[in-house]
């Protein structure tokens, strides 16, 4: 039960810490839209979301104000708009601008799922939809899109990780007047999770209920404020607080989602507990590690403190809730982390620490500024290095690096908002992985994949 203390707690984590439910997102499904018609199949995609998602920010602010707990962001994720193509032909930017004016009479600030799923192969639909990206994001504003190149089991696509370099770089290019924003609404996956709740990355997996409402908590300030009064402690403590810390950030994750679920008439189905950071001072997962005694997120250590900061959030908040899913553990998006920034304008951290961080943390390179002349292959190879960690450790990992065209490593790229601003990071831009990412084709799965 809930006594004075823990309520007084929750209220300082709220008032001091930055505290809050980063989104509830209403997943989706779409599939009962597929016509062979795609401008009836748009019509039932605008009926069916506006239908559903009617009450979903009315409730948001509602169940603010009953518990007093911000949530920043109401969202949508639907079924990957690829399946829906498939059937129905035609242009699928026609789906973006129907999933736009439906994130617009909902009131959501972003839509998730215009994304394709080709792990192990293009089926029908999926090559259409990955070229009209770019174009897509270019005309929206808050329309996602996601691509799922690999997995454990089936391996990584390399014709699709091939494709992506040049889709990320023409995103970016449409938008150049827009700070880029194109690339930074465009997540590139291995191992998928069919119930994220956080953008860009979120779509609503075929094996999930026709609608349900997913939550993502937050809290790095929590955890940070909560190790400061153990200053030293050793390791295993260190790992205690977190866990304790998570279960609290957790609960309230919990509370939120279930309230939204019986208001809205839905089933609720996962907390992802993972803590998400912001620009904002004293809400980042860098300022975790410092805490622990790194001087400063990127020295030698850090991945270690990561890999313990990730297992003890999990630790910790598994037991919090019902039904725990999506990413879960901890963010490290340079550009929306406040440490993660000063970090990367001091040269401490790099693009090698953050694929080395990578390996052990809830996602993967996330929010990265690169300079506007990257090649496409290049971000091709970085996406393929990332699917490897992913697809070899039976995790999820993602890409989501943004070109900042006619800009160069040091200077850089102000987003703004959740966004923030990202210094734009040295890559090896002088060496070559064009004939590798040339020969396509699939790089098997690893031995692991054969656990039937």
């Amino acid at each position: 039960m809930l006594n004075t203390k823990d309520i007084l707690e929750t209220i300082r984590m709220i008032d001091d810490e930055n505290l809050d439910i980063r989104t509830i997102t209403m997943g989706i499904s779409l599939l009962d839209c597929a016509d062979s018609d795609i401008n009836r199949s748009c019509d039932k995609v605008y009926d069916k979301i506006c239908r559903l998602a009617e009450k979903l920010v009315p409730t948001g602010c509602d169940i603010e104000k009953m518990y007093g707990i911000p949530i920043i962001n109401k969202r949508i994720s639907v079924t990957p708009i690829a399946m829906l193509a498939a059937v129905s032909g035609g242009d699928p930017v026609l789906y973006a601008k129907t999933l736009e004016r439906a994130a617009h009479t909902v009131g959501v600030n972003f839509i998730g799922g215009y994304s394709a799923l080709v792990q192990k192969g293009f089926a029908a639909g999926d090559r259409e939809l990955i070229r009209s990206i770019p174009e897509a994001l270019a005309i929206t504003d808050r329309v996602c899109s996601s691509v799922n190149i690999g997995s454990t089991k089936a391996g990584i696509n390399m014709d699709a990780v091939g494709m992506m370099g040049g889709i990320i770089l023409d995103a970016a290019k449409l938008t150049k007047d827009k700070n880029c924003m194109g690339a930074a609404k465009i997540v590139v996956f291995c191992n998928a999770p069919e119930d994220n709740p956080f953008m860009a990355g979120a779509f609503h997996g075929v094996g999930e209920p026709d609608c349900e409402i997913n939550v993502g908590v937050s809290g790095p300030g929590a955890v940070r404020s909560a190790l400061a009064k153990c200053p030293d402690g050793d390791l295993t403590e260190v790992a205690d607080v977190i866990k304790k810390t998570a279960f609290k950030i957790t609960r309230m994750g919990q509370l939120v989602g279930k309230a939204a679920s019986e208001r809205l008439g839905v089933p609720f189905g996962i907390v992802d507990l993972s803590l998400a950071p912001t620009p904002a001072v004293g809400d980042s997962v860098a300022h975790i590690i410092e805490e622990m005694g790194i001087e400063i997120c990127g020295a030698h250590g850090t991945t270690a403190a990561l890999a313990l900061l990730n297992d003890a959030v999990k630790k910790g908040g598994v037991m919090a809730s019902s039904h725990v899913g999506g990413l879960s553990g901890a963010f490290i998006p340079v550009s929306e982390d406040a440490g993660m920034i000063d970090a990367a304008r001091s040269g401490d951290l790099s693009i090698e620490k953050l694929e080395a961080m990578t390996a052990v943390c809830s996602v993967g390179l996330d929010m990265i500024v690169i300079p506007g002349d990257t090649p496409a292959s290049t971000i091709s190879a970085i996406i393929a290095d990332e699917a490897a960690i992913g697809m070899v450790n039976s995790k999820t990992t993602a890409v989501r690096v943004v070109p900042a065209i006619g800009k160069k490593d040091g200077e850089e790229l102000e987003f703004g908002g959740l966004f923030g601003s990202g210094p734009i990071m040295k890559l090896h831009n002088d060496r070559s992985s064009e004939k590798f990412i040339s020969r396509g084709g699939r790089i098997p799965a690893p031995m692991q994949s054969l656990k039937n």
